[in-house]
């Protein structure tokens, strides 16, 4: 969890009028190498102590709570039981992961129950063209070329939001913490704390170099 993860997430929530924001750590990520990435509970609490102080971010542990690979469509099927139908709901995505969407399980249905804020940096473009959503449908959709929105026959959007281009990414920040070099001003002082006090990302036998991480 760094900071450009919640730079993004502030943006999103203020440009969309959200009135929060949950994070939700995957138990079995479906796209991710498992040996990659750290523990569960490990992941969990990192969100925790990276929004404490943020009123409207929130973590949702409903992954690490259900059996198996993580889908999305199953998270977004139990938020909108939780909200009722009425309530908007924004998944939000990079556009990396857009590029992919077509492969993801169910992407029709996610679309019919949510809303999709894909957000973007330089040198990215600044709206959605209708080849942009390679899943292919029964239903038709709408394009609205003066927003760049694209409008699935459910009435859900599709749109492309713009963010501070921040380049950090968090296989950079692991690969710093196996060399044992700094990640100050990369990660919320708490989550380098809390990696350094778990010697999370560390090869095996490696020294902690960057113990001065975060204090």
């Amino acid at each position: 969890m760094h900071l450009g993860h919640l730079r993004a997430a502030e943006e999103v929530r203020e440009g969309a009028g959200l009135d929060e924001i949950r994070f939700v750590p995957a138990a079995v990520p479906v796209h991710k190498e498992s040996d990659d990435i750290a523990p569960a509970v490990d992941r969990l609490r990192m969100v925790e102590l990276a929004i404490a102080d943020c009123p409207a971010f929130r973590t949702w542990d409903i992954e690490l709570r259900r059996r198996g690979p993580s889908y999305s469509i199953d998270t977004i099927r139990a938020l909108r039981d939780e909200v009722g139908p009425e309530t908007r709901i924004a998944f939000i995505m990079g556009r990396d992961a857009f590029d992919d969407f077509h492969t993801w399980k169910d992407p029709a249905v996610i679309l019919g129950l949510c809303d999709l804020v894909i957000i973007t940096r330089p040198p990215w473009p600044d709206t959605l063209s209708p080849d942009a959503l390679r899943v292919a449908m029964p239903e038709p959709f709408d394009y609205d070329s003066a927003s760049g929105t694209i409008r699935h026959a459910s009435g859900r959007a599709v749109s492309l939001q713009r963010i501070t281009a921040l380049d950090i990414s968090a296989t950079a920040i692991r690969h710093l913490v196996s060399a044992g070099r700094s990640i100050r001003f990369l990660v919320p002082p708490a989550v380098a704390s809390y990696i350094d006090a778990h010697q999370l990302y560390r090869r095996h036998g490696a020294a902690a170099g960057g113990r001065g991480h975060s204090r």
